[in-house]
C-alpha cells in the first residue's frame, strides 16, 4: 500500500500539514464548517464556492477562513 504524500499549507496564519488529496471542500468538512457562513480566501483572492469541491490545495498555500457574524 502507497502511502500518500503530505502537504504543507498555511491555515489562517498557522502551518498544517495535509494530504496532498485535499481539496477545500475537504478541508472544509475536516474543520467542521458551514460553507455558508464563511467566507474563503485561497492565496489572497476569494474563491467560488461552487468550485471549492475540484479545487485542490498544493503545499505552500496560504488560506484565510473568516466566519460572518451576525449583530445589530
Amino acid at each position: 500500500m502507497k502511502k500518500s504524500k503530505k502537504i504543507k499549507i498555511i491555515l489562517n496564519g498557522k502551518s498544517r500539514s495535509l494530504r496532498n488529496t485535499t481539496s477545500v471542500y475537504d478541508l472544509m468538512r475536516s474543520l467542521k464548517l458551514s460553507i455558508n457562513k464563511v467566507a474563503i480566501e485561497l492565496n489572497k483572492e476569494i474563491i467560488n464556492k461552487k468550485k471549492i469541491k475540484n479545487l485542490y490545495l498544493k503545499n505552500k498555500d496560504k488560506i484565510e477562513i473568516v466566519h460572518f457574524i451576525g449583530g445589530g
